[in-house]
């Protein structure tokens, strides 16, 4: 009997991602509440909940892109090194 069957692998624990999402989570949070209890007219609120989801969203698309590229520059890498490997 073949016994290879591949284990998903994941790069973080479950504590380390319940952590980030319990901190995100905390701070918007936090956010909403001091929104809600500043005492400005309606427009200054809406223009920092704007910010904030805006800073948010571009944060999560940041990580990602970084992410990626370094992704793609370690394949690039290792693709090269393989075809150098070949050549040798």
């Amino acid at each position: 009997m073949n016994n290879n069957i591949k284990k998903k692998a994941y790069r973080n624990t479950p504590a380390f991602v319940l952590l980030s999402w319990a901190t995100f989570i905390f701070f918007c949070v936090l956010i909403l509440i001091g929104l809600y209890t500043l005492k400005e007219p309606l427009m200054v609120k809406g223009y920092y909940l704007m910010g904030s989801v805006g800073l948010i969203s571009s944060s999560f698309t940041l990580s990602k892109v970084i992410r990626d590229n370094q992704e793609d520059e370690e394949r690039y890498n290792k693709m090269f090194r393989v075809q150098d490997e070949d050549e040798a």
